[in-house]
């Protein structure tokens, strides 16, 4: 049996992903940089809050949207997360007021705590399980005023499911 279609079929494999690689410039979502995160329209409104609220100037979206335990647990998060987004634009199924499910949200505390321990230690006296986001309190901080909504208020009732 030859082998010259198993490897006909590789090849053209390959140029199909290299192309789709350089036509997608899918490298640029493995780095950290926002403007890459905002390629799909519906992030304008995070982005530009992000963009003019305080943290812009420390963190990146990665920085709170990712988990940082290790870089397996990172890289896979943000290839799964990067998965369902896709998904989601391509087939329009994204809804509109785009809000963080459980596990973002517990990623996103985690990311506030690592980064802000010494502060939230000194706060706390001490680790303890504290039944508030931080983003509760400090809810301009990540994402402007409004956070990253297009509601008027940031009105808690919103976010409940």
């Amino acid at each position: 049996m030859s082998k010259a279609p198993i490897i006909a079929g590789l090849a053209a494999f390959g140029v199909v992903l290299a192309v789709f690689a350089w036509a997608t410039d899918a490298p640029a979502y493995m780095g950290q940089e926002p403007a890459t995160c905002n390629n799909c329209h519906v992030m304008d409104s995070q982005y530009e809050g992000w963009f003019y609220a305080p943290h812009e100037q420390w963190a990146e979206c990665a920085d709170c949207h990712i988990p940082h335990e290790n870089f397996i647990a990172y890289y896979f998060y943000k290839g799964k997360s990067g998965m369902k987004d896709v998904y989601s634009f391509a087939t329009g199924s994204y809804p509109v007021a785009i809000r963080a499910n459980e596990e973002t949200q517990s990623i996103v505390q985690q990311n506030c705590i690592r980064c802000h321990e010494d502060t939230v230690e000194s706060i706390v006296m001490g680790a303890q399980p504290l039944e508030r986001h931080c983003w509760d309190c400090h809810r301009d901080v990540a994402h402007g005023e409004r956070g990253s909504t297009l509601y008027l208020y940031q009105d808690t009732e919103v976010y409940k499911k």
